[in-house]
C-alpha cells in the first residue's frame, strides 16, 4: 500500500512538472505574432514595457466578459501609454476569423491570431481566459485564469503599480 502511494505521488509530480504553466516570476517567453490586420509584433519589441498578454477564444463565455471589460475600462485608460503594451491573442483563430469576430464586437484594441496554439503553448496547455502581466524587466508579476470582476480589478491595480 505504501508503494502504491509513492508511485501515485511520483506520477502526480511528473505530471505537474510536464504541465507548462507560466507562473509569477517567470520571464516573458520569446515569440512572434503575425497579423495582416494589425502588423507583426514580437516579444523583443516589448522590452522595457509593461505588457499584458490576454489569451482568449471567440466561443468562450468568460473570455467575452473579460474582453468587454478590457474595451470599456482597461484599453481607454492605457492605450496611449508608451510604457504599456496589450496583446490580446485568439487561441486557435486565424486573422480572418478574428476580423469577422471584431466586426461584430467592435473592439478598438488589436486581436492577434494564434491558429496553431504556438504562442498559447508558451504560456499554458489549456484553459482560457488567461491574463499575464509582465513588468518592464519582462518578469510575470500577475497571472490569472478565468474571469471574475474582482480579479479584473486586481489586474488593473497591478498594471497601475507596474507603471509607477
Amino acid at each position: 500500500m505504501k508503494k502504491l502511494g509513492i508511485v501515485c505521488m511520483m506520477l502526480c509530480m511528473a505530471f505537474a512538472l510536464n504541465a507548462q504553466e507560466l507562473k509569477k516570476g517567470d520571464k516573458l517567453p520569446g515569440f512572434e505574432l503575425k497579423s495582416s490586420v494589425y502588423g507583426d509584433v514580437s516579444s523583443a519589441d516589448l522590452q522595457g514595457k509593461v505588457v499584458l498578454v490576454s489569451l482568449f477564444a471567440t466561443w468562450c463565455g468568460p473570455c467575452q466578459l473579460e474582453l468587454a471589460e478590457v474595451e470599456k475600462v482597461l484599453w481607454p485608460k492605457y492605450k496611449d501609454n508608451k510604457d504599456f503594451a496589450l496583446l490580446v491573442i485568439g487561441r486557435e483563430h486565424t486573422d480572418e476569423q478574428l476580423k469577422a469576430y471584431n466586426e461584430r464586437k467592435k473592439f478598438t484594441f488589436p486581436l492577434y491570431p494564434d491558429p496553431k496554439r504556438e504562442v498559447f503553448s508558451l504560456f499554458a496547455e489549456k484553459s482560457i481566459p488567461r491574463a499575464y502581466l509582465f513588468n518592464k524587466e519582462g518578469e510575470a508579476i500577475y497571472v490569472s485564469l478565468g474571469y471574475e470582476k474582482e480579479e479584473f480589478n486586481n489586474l488593473m491595480d497591478a498594471i497601475e503599480e507596474a507603471l509607477k
